[in-house]
């Protein structure tokens, strides 16, 4: 286990990359040789840290690498979990200034509003339990900051201890009548100035996004924490990350859940 003094500074080494645009490197091996819990205790101290710096409250959190695409794109095996900060929370259609951002990339995800929270009490959350307190879905964008990352060098500890790089979100219209859709099936698509860029579909995401919904429920109860009712989960992209240029525009659709844009500019 990391020492209080070493979970801070590496906190404080992490915001500082992202505030000076500092090329992506992986964490000091020594660090990373620690428990996984250890990343998440620091990226506990970057959210004090990113908050404090204006970014807003947690309105929600993400969960990155949760399909076998994106895991075989970073080479990442395993799911990692980060926070969404209010002030970064965009409503489709979104116009985004890519110089705002060091390296932007676009994920493709369901998003799920929270109607209830999920304490520990309820747990241990499955799929079917997660359900009853889903108050809609959406179709939606995660923003990443890369930081110009040389995939080959990503590891777990790091990705997680920087807040698996949320830089945001886009979200479409909700969905409340949800139960209509097959969201183990329903087909994912996305464009680049209407040019197709790319197809899945939401089982990609654990084979479900209640899937996704459920593993970080249970997550954040074992650190203490729970989902809480109005919050937004982003369950995962369905297809490879895009990295769109200035003038790019980028739609996303998702059979029964309808559609989320963006426009890149500068």
């Amino acid at each position: 286990m990391l020492t209080p003094q070493t979970i801070d500074a590496t906190a404080r080494a992490s915001f500082e990359m992202h505030r000076t645009r500092a090329r992506y490197r992986p964490l000091d091996a020594d660090v990373r040789k620690a428990p996984l819990d250890d990343a998440y205790r620091i990226q506990d101290a970057l959210h004090r840290l990113m908050t404090d710096a204006g970014r807003g409250e947690i309105a929600g959190w993400k969960i990155a690498l949760t399909s076998k695409a994106m895991q075989q794109m970073t080479g990442v095996d395993q799911p990692a979990a980060g926070a969404i900060f209010s002030k970064v929370v965009h409503p489709s259609p979104a116009r985004l200034d890519v110089a705002a951002y060091h390296h932007l990339g676009v994920e493709f995800e369901v998003a799920v509003r929270v109607g209830a929270d999920l304490p520990a009490s309820g747990g241990p959350w499955t799929r079917a339990s997660v359900a009853d307190r889903v108050a809609a879905c959406l179709p939606a964008f995660e923003l990443v900051e890369d930081g110009n990352a040389d995939y080959k060098t990503l590891d777990a500890f790091t990705l997680v201890a920087q807040n698996t790089w949320n830089a945001g979100i886009v979200l479409g219209a909700p969905v409340t009548a949800w139960r209509s859709v097959d969201l183990e099936r329903a087909v994912t698509r996305c464009w680049i100035n209407d040019q197709p860029g790319g197809e899945g579909k939401t089982g990609d995401a654990l084979g479900h996004p209640f899937e996704a919904l459920a593993w970080l429920a249970n997550l954040l109860n074992r650190r203490g924490r729970m989902l809480e009712r109005g919050m937004v989960v982003m369950t995962g992209s369905s297809i490879t990350t895009k990295f769109p240029a200035p003038g790019d525009r980028v739609r996303f659709a998702i059979d029964g859940l309808g559609e989320v844009a963006l426009e890149a500019t500068r």
